[in-house]
């Protein structure tokens, strides 16, 4: 095994903080895959790839990309929730890989909530 240079250990950690600020960071938009067993038996992890593909593209910085479990309605996955800064989060169903390019332009670019796809604008209460 060859051993590391600096200069590799500095490549490591910024594919490293790219992947944390994806997670954790502070951003004006965050998308939410909703992988449980169903949503990724459904193709989540094509719609997750779309999704990053698309902030690639768009160099944009402030998208932080996150995954959750199943959100109980397994008949609707693929699904995503988007939630932008100072508005109620989205909820999206029925997803391919071309409907999330399109809420990715429309909603996460432009703020503009993309109704066909939506299942449910606010979060859910719980008693």
């Amino acid at each position: 095994m060859p051993k590391l240079r600096p200069e590799d250990l500095d490549k490591i950690a910024d594919r490293m903080r790219k992947v944390m600020s994806l997670r954790e960071g502070a951003g004006r938009a965050k998308i939410i895959v909703h992988m449980g067993t169903c949503g990724i038996a459904a193709g989540a992890r094509k719609i997750m790839g779309a999704l990053m593909r698309c902030a690639d593209e768009t160099a944009v910085k402030d998208v932080i990309f996150t995954t959750t479990g199943c959100a109980g309605l397994c008949s609707r996955e693929p699904m995503i929730t988007i939630e932008l800064a100072g508005q109620a989060p989205v909820k999206y169903v029925d997803l391919t890989e071309e409907k999330a390019k399109r809420i990715f332009t429309e909603h996460i670019m432009n703020g503009r909530i993309v109704a066909e796809y939506a299942l449910a604008i606010g979060s859910e209460q719980t008693l």
